[in-house]
């Protein structure tokens, strides 16, 4: 059976409406849920820049709706700088998640991982997050993102982020020397955790280039899958771009991860436009060499200083 994605439409003008395209694409999407289940709720909180970052009403939607289920939400990530709590308060997330009693927070304990890689004939390691690897299903919520390094960033990409901290630049560079070897690394993190739906925040999706310095493009979508393969797939779709424009999916396909051609309950890829949707046409290097790595090194420890 095809995957559903479900696609609605939201407006950042009409705030109502994102809690109701939330519910809506949540519900429609199918999502293996039971009552008691640890949700992993996975938005990207980059840096204290909200378009960077995934909209705050959006995450507080998805995890009242978990609530509604009977499932239990946590929402942690691990910024490249400062703290997923600094970045909340920044971007107005701890304020929106208050009402519901919780709190965005940072990865805990690190567990460290082999992970195969067959084409490369190696293996590689890991430290990911225990709440990522021990969570019953996590739910990546990115923004919609152009992307300098790999033309666009999505559900998949989001979950790059259970790497904590610093570790995500040294796989950068222990691994950037070719694209094609990192993304084959992203895919292989992707394949060792629990399951991933999807929640993409393409309200105001950022346009021409990212992670951080794009341009806001409104595109006025919520896409929900319980595969975050698929919803990657139609929101491509959307955007359109093909799979063979975003290295990142090139080596889901080369995993065997990418899914078949999504199912689509409510509205279709076709029934959204996004002509003035710019990614770079050229890509920058992936690898950090190790005087980024020194400066990421001291900003972090200068922000933890400032609490």
């Amino acid at each position: 059976m095809p995957e559903r994605v479900a696609l609605v439409r939201a407006s950042a003008n009409e705030p109502a409406s994102i809690r109701t395209g939330v519910f809506q694409a949540l519900e429609a999407a199918g999502l293996p849920l039971r009552p008691g289940m640890r949700i992993l709720v996975k938005p990207n909180l980059l840096t204290a820049v909200p378009l960077a970052c995934t909209t705050p009403a959006v995450v507080a939607a998805a995890c009242e709706w978990l609530l509604d289920q009977g499932a239990h939400p946590v929402i942690c990530d691990s910024p490249a700088f400062g703290s997923a709590r600094a970045v909340a308060r920044a971007i107005g997330l701890s304020d929106a998640l208050k009402p519901l009693g919780l709190e965005a927070r940072d990865f805990g304990k690190v567990r460290k991982v082999r992970l195969p890689l067959p084409r490369q004939k190696r293996e590689i390691r890991l430290g990911i997050a225990s709440e990522a690897l021990e969570a019953d299903l996590i739910l990546s919520a990115p923004r919609v993102k152009a992307h300098s390094q790999l033309r666009v960033t999505l559900a998949v990409k989001n979950c790059y982020g259970v790497i904590c901290g610093l570790r995500k630049a040294i796989i950068h560079a222990r691994y950037g020397s070719s694209l094609e070897l990192f993304c084959d690394c992203v895919a292989a993190l992707f394949a060792s955790l629990p399951p991933v739906a999807g929640l993409c925040d393409g309200i105001t999706a950022m346009s021409k280039t990212g992670p951080i310095r794009g341009a806001p493009f409104q595109l006025n979508l919520i896409a929900a899958s319980a595969s975050a393969p698929a919803a990657d797939a139609a929101l491509l779709r959307v955007l359109n771009l093909p799979a063979s424009a975003s290295p990142l999916c090139q080596a889901l396909i080369r995993a065997g991860l990418w899914p078949d051609a999504p199912d689509f309950p409510l509205l279709r890829p076709e029934d959204f436009s996004a002509p003035g949707f710019e990614t770079p046409a050229t890509l920058k290097d992936i690898s950090f060499n190790p005087l980024y790595l020194a400066k990421s090194l001291l900003k972090r420890v200068l922000l933890a200083a400032r609490g």
